[in-house]
């Protein structure tokens, strides 16, 4: 049974989020909290196995609550926020920041016609992320830079024309680690697939940019992709590439149960782009991605998972490994510093 703590300022949101999660056989709510200081001092008292928190409430507001729940009592924490607030949008991911480990959309009335999606939806995430026991916060280890150098593959040097990138739970934050610490001159595009409650891509892209030194944006359709930018499949499309450097998105069926998936993506970069390319599975639950990331390798791109330490959810790039689709397994930092001695 999975122990939930509930915390919401909102009376009617709260009395919501209780009948939806306790309609759940496996969810047993052990507690609600009406703002941070009363979630803290909960934690303190009570073991949640997970909690849903809010972040704009009186007293003690979600980001403080965060920080001191991580900082004593580490466990997973979903933020549960609007996605028709650019406020609220940033919110959530400066709370993904302070150690938030996922974020899904406020439920809507039992009267509306996607109540039972937004519900289904609601459930699922908060039961996935119960299952990581300890947060794993992607803060620079002293012990990595003990790490012996990575040795690329140097006839490799100027000759990769693309990065793509699939990562799914735990991602805005590897992410950002990543984004940050590249160049502005990076001379070759990056894609990306972010698997992510439909609603919250734009506010992921804006707070990207708040710290990138590259440009990141929202893939559209036919778009000429260009040296030292960034861009998202669209949170509803597939995205592929097509010859002449253009990013395709369509309507194709979901696969591994999703849209936009990874595998559509890694695929297309195989075949397009084949050696010229560097593929990376990132932090994530499930398979997506796993063997087209071989296929990449088989095709002579250069193939990177990350490592399990530095996951949050260790399933997509877990499943790479094992398969043996990744050339290497890398924490963030040393992705960073691959790609830098490959393209740099």
């Amino acid at each position: 049974m999975i122990k939930l703590l509930i915390v919401e300022d909102s009376a009617v949101t709260r009395a919501l989020l209780i009948h939806i999660l306790s309609s759940d056989k496996d969810i047993e709510i052990i507690g609600t909290a009406s703002n941070g200081e009363e979630a803290v001092e909960f934690v303190q008292r009570e073991k949640p196995d997970v909690i849903t928190m809010d972040i704009n409430m009186p007293k003690m507001n979600g980001f403080e609550a965060i920080r001191q729940i991580i900082a004593t009592n580490p466990l997973p924490i979903v933020i549960v926020s609007s996605t028709w607030q650019s406020d609220s949008l940033a919110a959530t991911f400066k709370a993904v920041e302070v150690g938030a480990v996922s974020f899904t959309e406020k439920p809507w009335g039992l009267d509306h016609p996607d109540y039972q999606i937004n519900a289904s939806k609601l459930i699922e995430t908060v039961k996935l992320m119960s299952e990581i026991k300890v947060i794993k916060r992607l803060i620079k280890d002293p012990e990595i830079d003990k790490q012996k150098d990575i040795n690329f593959v140097k006839d490799k040097k100027n000759n990769i024309r693309i990065i793509a990138i699939g990562v799914s739970t735990g991602g805005p934050l590897v992410l950002k680690k990543i984004l940050d610490n590249l160049p502005k001159n990076l001379s070759v595009p990056i894609l990306v697939v972010q698997h992510i409650t439909s609603g919250f891509l734009t506010g992921l892209v804006d707070w990207l940019n708040h710290t990138s030194a590259l440009p990141v944006h929202i893939a559209q359709n036919n778009q000429l992709m260009t040296a030292g930018n960034v861009y998202f499949a669209d949170d509803k499309c597939q995205m592929k590439v097509t010859g002449g450097n253009r990013i395709a998105l369509n309507d194709d069926e979901d696969e591994n149960g999703i849209r936009p998936s990874v595998s559509y993506l890694f695929r297309s970069i195989a075949e397009v782009y084949k050696d010229n390319a560097i593929g990376i599975l990132l932090t994530g639950m499930g398979r997506d991605g796993a063997k087209e990331l071989l296929q990449m390798k088989m095709a002579g791109a250069i193939t990177i998972a990350q490592d399990k330490d530095s996951s949050i959810v260790h399933g997509m790039p877990g499943e790479a490994i094992r398969i043996g689709a990744a050339q290497y397994v890398l924490d963030p930092d040393k992705i960073v510093e691959l790609i830098k001695g490959l393209l740099i």
